[in-house]
């Protein structure tokens, strides 16, 4: 039973390296074909084309098709190439890349690496046939094996050497393909800096899609709550004033409680607007900033002077980003500038939104010791946006905000 259990045990252990031995095997075999393809039939045309195989012109085209039809099919074989290593190695080499780098490949590195992989079959088959050289003896007659009696002592030392060629053969498997996989990521693959240029292009492309999925999320909400609890709370605090208005005869305490349960409803419904403007306020997608950042300046707790000028609106997302910035700015100056007044100046000047918060308070205000403009800078990076805050002590504050009117 322990036998049966170790030999089962030594298979799962083997299974990965011979499915790896595997996948290698027929990478390289494939890789092979179309070299073949590749080098040896353009090679063989011109003598099939000329019988005297000595013509100057058939060495001539036997030496230049080799090296031209690679050439010429550069696009098709690395193409081929990149869709070998996708499906044999699940590695993806993406594209485009120098066609003179690519014909590097063509040229040398997938030569080489297939002539290794000839030099490893040939290994491969050699020591299959040595280490089964004791099977090949038992099919001679026994006349022969008579005759040669020390045949075992050297039958003994070919399967051994026909063990160490088929390691050799594994190795120089592996190794190629080793090889052959940093010599295609090199040379068929973009160059750093353009990958680095794509990775940077797909980064920036999830953000504003997670940014646009995040504000049209907000506007979700917005609508939930307006159309949903918002109504119902309007509809209570309706019914509790015709209570109260038309209930003349109730006790003083039932009057008591429905006047507090309509001064409660009313407060929720206050608290309610005020919890949906700070998700997404309707009126920026219906009328723009200059509507919308005005209802922002007459409701706040000092005077704000407002000049907005946007011929042209920007995309939605930054249209958001913009309105809370002000909203989060203003509010900040309520709270801790101890000022008298602020001015907001919204202006689009070609393709940036330019926003620009001052007040006369006493200055002193730092990013780095405050979250809320911390959180301003933030937003303004979210679209790639920048920020920049002046705040000497004494004042006055101004923060000013680029942000790219398309995203």
């Amino acid at each position: 039973m322990k036998i049966i259990v170790g030999s089962r045990r030594l298979r799962r252990q083997l299974r990965p390296g011979a499915e790896r031995l595997r996948r290698d095997t027929v990478f390289g075999v494939a890789g092979m074909a179309v070299q073949f393809v590749a080098w040896a039939v353009p090679m063989t045309v011109p003598w099939l084309l000329y019988d005297d195989s000595s013509s100057l012109l058939a060495v001539v085209l036997a030496l230049t098709v080799p090296l031209v039809v690679p050439a010429v099919a550069t696009p098709l074989l690395t193409r081929v190439q990149r869709r070998r290593f996708d499906a044999l190695l699940g590695v993806g080499i993406p594209g485009p890349r120098a066609a003179w780098r690519q014909l590097w490949y063509h040229l040398l590195a997938g030569p080489a690496v297939g002539w290794g992989g000839v030099l490893a079959g040939t290994l491969a088959l050699v020591g299959l046939a040595a280490t089964t050289v004791y099977l090949w003896v038992s099919l001679l007659p026994l006349s022969w094996r008579v005759a040669h009696r020390g045949y075992s002592t050297q039958a003994a030392y070919v399967t051994v050497g026909g063990l160490v060629a088929l390691a050799l053969a594994c190795w120089l498997t592996r190794a190629l393909v080793r090889l052959d996989t940093f010599a295609a990521t090199a040379l068929l693959g973009p160059v750093p800096a353009q990958e680095l240029e794509r990775r940077v292009e797909d980064l920036t492309e999830s953000r504003a899609g997670a940014v646009d999925a995040a504000d049209a999320e907000r506007r979700r909400i917005e609508r939930d709550l307006h159309d949903g609890a918002q109504q119902r709370l309007v509809s209570m605090a309706v019914n509790l004033g015709l209570a109260k208005a038309t209930l003349k005869d109730l006790p003083d305490d039932a009057r008591q409680v429905i006047e507090e349960a309509h001064r409660e409803a009313k407060g929720a419904i206050e608290e309610l607007s005020n919890l949906v403007r700070g998700l997404h306020p309707a009126v920026l997608d219906e009328l723009g900033l200059d509507a919308a950042l005005s209802g922002i300046a007459a409701r706040a707790p000092l005077p704000v002077r407002l000049h907005v000028h946007v011929p042209e609106r920007a995309a939605p997302t930054v249209e958001a980003v913009a309105y809370f910035v002000v909203s989060e700015a203003l509010a900040n100056v309520a709270k801790h500038a101890q000022a008298t007044r602020a001015d907001v100046t919204v202006v689009r000047t070609g393709d940036s939104l330019r926003v620009v918060i001052s007040d006369n308070g006493d200055g002193g205000a730092d990013a780095a010791r405050g979250s809320g403009l911390t959180g301003l800078a933030k937003r303004a990076g979210s679209v790639d946006g920048t920020f920049d805050i002046r705040s000497p002590h004494g004042g006055p504050t101004v923060i000013t905000v680029e942000l790219p009117c398309v995203l």
